[in-house]
Formats: C-alpha cells, structure tokens, sequence
C-alpha cells in the first residue's frame, strides 16, 4: 500500500491544524468572485440607469412645483409629463425590480453549494483541514455579506429615485409594490432568497433545478406576505367616514352600514344612489346647468356610513422593522439548516 493510498488515521485528523478563515476566505473569494462581480455589476447597470431617469424626474418635479402660473400652457404642460409620461416611466421600473431580489439571491445561492456536492469536489474540500461545517460558512458568508449590502444601497437609490411621486402623494410606501423595494425590506428579501437558494442547493444537489424550485418558494413566501402577513403586522385602524384616511396611508377595506348597523351590500348602495333626487338648479355663467346632489353626502344624510380599514402611513418604518426582522431571522435559521444538512450529509 502506497503513501497516498494510506488512510488516516483517527489521532491524525485531530492533530491537524485548522486552515485559518482568512485562508478560506480567499478560496471562496477565487471561486465565487466572477458571480460575485456578476451581481454587482447588474445592480450597478440598474443603478446607472435610476440615476439617470431620477434626475429627470426630480428636475421635472421641481419645475413644477416652481413653475407659476400654474394654469399657464408651459406650466401644464409640464404637469402633465410628470404626472403622465414619468410616472408610467416610474411605475413601470418599479414592477420591473420587484424581480431583482429573487434573481440576484437565487442565482447566487443555489448553486454555490449545490454544484460542488453535484460534482464530488465537496468530498475532497473536507479531507484538506477544512471541516464541513468551516468550509459552508467560509463559502455563505462573503456572498450573503456582500450581496445584503449591495441590495440596501440599491433601494436607498430607489427610494431617491421615485421621492417626487412618494412627496407629491401618487403613490404610497406602503404600496406592495414600493414597500418591497425601499428601506431594509429590499435587502431582507435579497437575504431570504439567497438562504432559501442554499439550502435547496444542500436539498437537492443540482443547480439548476434548486433555482427553480428556489425561485418558487421565494414567490411563495412573497405572495403569502403581501396578500396575509403584512396587512397583520399591527391592528388596523378604522375611519367613520370622516375623510381621515390619508391617501399615503394603506386601504384594507371599505364598507357601508345602514342606519340599523348592519352592513349593506353594494348592489343595494347603487340603487339607493340611482335613487336619489337630484339637486337644485343652479346658474353657473350664461347657460344653466343641472347640478346633482354629492350621494355620498346624501347617503350619510339618510343615515349611511362608510368605514374603513386601513394601515396609516406612519406606520412605514415599524413596518419595515417588523418585516425585515422576521427575514433576517428566518435567513439565519435556514442557513443554519443548511450547515447542519451539509455536516450531517454522508460523503
């Protein structure tokens, strides 16, 4: 039997020195620097262009805000492309980067570990003083590290980006489709779905179906977040029909009651508004015009009254704190069972 073929033997493995982390580190930072890079560059491409549509937006937006007379041609003009042309531009970009965090997370987690137990060069990476459990964290670290990072600067730039629609009330953070990408939300998200890529990878051991069913658990959990979880971070708080309701403030529910308490259904509203007698005549220049009754004034006179459900506005960043600490914990927990799946794992 030759040297190589000798197997070591028990007293030997723990005699071995550990290989320090900074060495581990470097390994993971050769492989995985091109994937790395990969996703940085893509925020970056992204970001270059936030840059460059934003200042067009914010130079637009001042100018209508300093531009007087207000109902003069220029100035409605320039109205009007704002609140038009950039605002589709801004809504359009924001359901486009709704996809960003699954993509970068998922792309980068799942086959980190996946491929190296899908080829066997996992098996040879333990027997060089590594240790299973020091070679997952040496290979999750740098990349949960970095790409959480990256993705928190990246909504910051989002969140400057689309600041003259949040200022001028046309849309509201709380908005599902704006919360997910401002503040620490964006970042907790890109965190999630790179833990949920590791321990598919660890699961199933094949890159690329453990993106697919990657990609499907992350929309999963995003749907179940936004369509049920959310909506209970804090009890909401209803409004009486009094018009407190901000329009930044997030709208769960609307109904009617009638004047004996009870809900009314809104075909039986309708009629009662068809029904309703029309206003008095009144002269509003050389023609006259026929006004109508306000039927929601009409409605309440007669005894009617609209609730709502809602989520105030202020309430955005305890939002954000509430969400972002369940992922993070959640992140932490399934990285921690893909560290114990790969030391339990036989060879």
């Amino acid at each position: 039997m030759t040297a190589m073929a000798t197997p070591a033997q028990p007293g030997q493995d723990r005699t071995l020195r550990p290989i320090p982390w900074s060495k581990l580190a470097w390994v993971s930072w050769r492989q995985y620097r091109i994937a790395l890079l990969g996703a940085v560059i893509f925020l970056g491409v992204l970001a270059a262009y936030l840059v460059a549509m934003g200042l067009k937006i914010h130079s637009a937006y001042a100018y209508t805000v300093s531009c007087h007379p207000a109902n003069s041609p220029g100035c409605s003009d320039a109205t009007s492309q704002f609140q038009n042309a950039y605002y589709i531009t801004g809504e359009v970009s924001a359901a486009l980067l709704l996809a960003v965090p699954v993509l970068v997370g998922v792309f980068a987690g799942a086959p980190i570990l996946a491929r190296e137990l899908d080829t066997g060069t996992s098996r040879f990476a333990w027997t060089q003083g590594a240790g299973r459990v020091r070679w997952t964290i040496a290979r999750l670290a740098l990349p949960a590290v970095t790409l959480t990072a990256a993705a928190a600067v990246f909504s910051q730039l989002f969140n400057w980006f689309y600041q003259p629609f949040f200022v001028s009330g046309m849309d509201s953070r709380l908005a599902a489709q704006f919360f997910n990408l401002t503040g620490i939300d964006f970042a907790a998200w890109t965190l999630a779905a790179f833990a949920i890529g590791t321990l598919a990878g660890v699961l199933i051991r094949r890159p690329v179906p453990a993106m697919a069913a990657s990609m499907a658990a992350w929309a999963g959990l995003m749907l179940a977040t936004v369509l049920y979880l959310r909506r209970h971070y804090m009890a909401p708080l209803l409004d009486k029909g009094t018009g407190g309701v901000n329009q930044a403030g997030w709208v769960l529910s609307q109904w009617w009651t009638g004047p004996n308490g009870k809900t009314v259904p809104f075909g039986t509203l309708m009629g009662l508004i068809r029904g309703a007698p029309e206003g008095p005549t009144k002269k509003l220049g050389p023609n006259t015009f026929q006004t109508s009754i306000d039927p929601f004034r009409w409605l309440a006179q007669h005894g009617y009254t609209e609730w709502t459900s809602y989520q105030p506005a202020s309430r955005y960043w305890p939002f954000q704190f509430i969400e972002g600490g369940w992922l993070l914990v959640l992140s932490l927990l399934l990285i921690a069972a893909t560290i114990w799946l790969v030391r339990r794992r036989t060879a």
